[in-house]
């Protein structure tokens, strides 16, 4: 009893399995984080606005399948989404290796391979977000958020730091391979889950036995996330922060390629410097919603770190380099922080039946600019050069900050005027 009390969720075996079929589906994505854009530009030989193409193009499933993905995940068991989603990723992976090896491989399939992965990525993400609830309990929601950051930051520590390497031994393309077996192997884990999730039921039928039109369930789920305000407001900082991510990380890699002249080893580095930040972040999350609030510390830790993202555009071969690493490092562990906090208000302020579309628009919304973001990116490349548009990437996301504090400020205003009408 005392060891499990120690070791908290991480003594729960569906939990558990849970995050090894995280940790194994994270490795893959950021291998795949740095290894695709590579295969544009080391391999392709693609422009900066080729580049920012493949960033909208692997982003713009949120756009095309982002609201009716949170009403069909609502009517399916969240396991078997998990698990459909992460095999046909792993399949439509496999493609750009097989193409390169028989010299098949072009921008459009890039192009078109980053799409359908992104498009199932979203139904991942929704179904991820909606199963945790059933899965670990309301009550638990902060800290099962908590250590699926720490374990995809640990990827994101591991992820670069096995590509980098191995994109210098045998390819970006062939490089795939491992993200390809990563999300196989996520796969596998997420079907050894046994939960207790129910089959979804709908909460009203217009009809005995008749369920309620997608389109009405869709607008039941935007009706009741653009009418929570604390829901709102931090869409809305998400969908700024996320914006001028996609611009800031568009451009990155070409800095970093092409004005630091760090070949894929030190990229990875870097990288792997980011996914330390993001381990750190994790760690400390709990603590820093405990001592500070969920509602404070979701503006905070954008307020104070992301200003340091204009560390990396400063950089040059160097030592500076280093200065331009602790400031994405900072960059990710305030990143780390605020989504579990975020996640966490979003589910617990959120009812079982709607937590699949809650999940779907707050992602629709805020992660609907992020194919802008990456064309954004690219014409700001083309006419501002990297180092410009990484200094517009790092004002937006701390400017992102804006929404969330208003909604907190009014909440903490109207909490104040309260106790003085009662005072008096």
């Amino acid at each position: 009893m005392p060891g499990c009390l120690r070791l908290g969720l991480l003594s729960d075996r569906n939990f558990a399995r849970l995050l090894a079929a995280t940790a194994l589906g994270q490795l893959g994505d950021r291998i795949i984080f740095l290894t695709l854009p590579l295969v544009a530009i080391a391999t392709l030989h693609a422009d900066e606005f080729q580049v920012g193409l493949l960033a909208a193009t692997t982003t713009a499933g949120s756009l095309l399948v982002g609201l009716p993905a949170g009403a069909w995940v609502d009517r399916m068991r969240k396991r078997s989404v998990l698990i459909g989603t992460d095999l046909l990723r792993a399949s439509a992976l496999l493609t750009i290796p097989v193409a390169w090896w028989a010299d098949l491989l072009t921008l459009r399939l890039l192009y078109a391979v980053a799409l359908l992965h992104g498009v199932l990525t979203v139904f991942f993400d929704v179904a991820h977000v909606s199963c945790l609830p059933h899965l670990v309990g309301r009550e638990n929601l902060v800290e099962g958020n908590a250590k699926l950051s720490a374990v995809r930051s640990v990827t994101s520590i591991g992820g670069p730091a096995v590509a980098g390497p191995l994109v210098g031994l045998v390819g970006a393309p062939a490089t795939l391979l491992a993200s390809s077996a990563g999300m196989a192997l996520s796969g596998l884990f997420a079907a050894t889950i046994r939960g207790r999730e129910e089959n979804p039921k709908p909460a009203s039928d217009p009809e005995p036995g008749r369920r309620p039109g997608l389109r009405r369930e869709i607008t039941e789920g935007l009706h009741f996330v653009l009418h929570h305000p604390a829901l709102r407001a931090i869409m809305f900082s998400d969908a700024i922060f996320n914006l001028s991510l996609v611009m800031y990380q568009t451009m990155l890699l070409v800095f970093l390629e092409r004005t630091t002249g760090l070949g894929p080893f030190g990229t990875g580095l870097v990288l792997s410097g980011m996914g330390c930040g993001a381990l750190l972040g994790a760690l400390t999350a709990t603590t820093l919603s405990k001592r500070i609030g969920q509602g404070p510390v979701i503006w905070l830790a954008t307020l104070v770190t992301c200003p340091l993202a204009v560390l990396m555009p400063l950089a040059r071969p160097g030592w500076t380099l280093y200065g331009g690493a602790i400031g994405l490092a900072a960059l990710s562990m305030g990143g780390v922080v605020r989504v579990v906090a975020q996640s966490s208000l979003q589910q617990s302020l959120t009812p079982d039946r709607l937590l699949g579309r809650m999940a779907a628009t707050a992602r629709f919304v805020s992660s609907g600019g992020i194919p802008l973001g990456g064309l954004m990116g690219g014409a700001s490349g083309s006419a501002f050069g990297a180092t410009g548009t990484l200094w517009i990437g790092a004002a937006g996301m701390t400017l992102s900050a804006l929404p969330a504090f208003l909604w907190w400020r009014g909440r903490a205003g109207a909490r104040l005027l309260g106790q003085w009408t009662s005072a008096r």
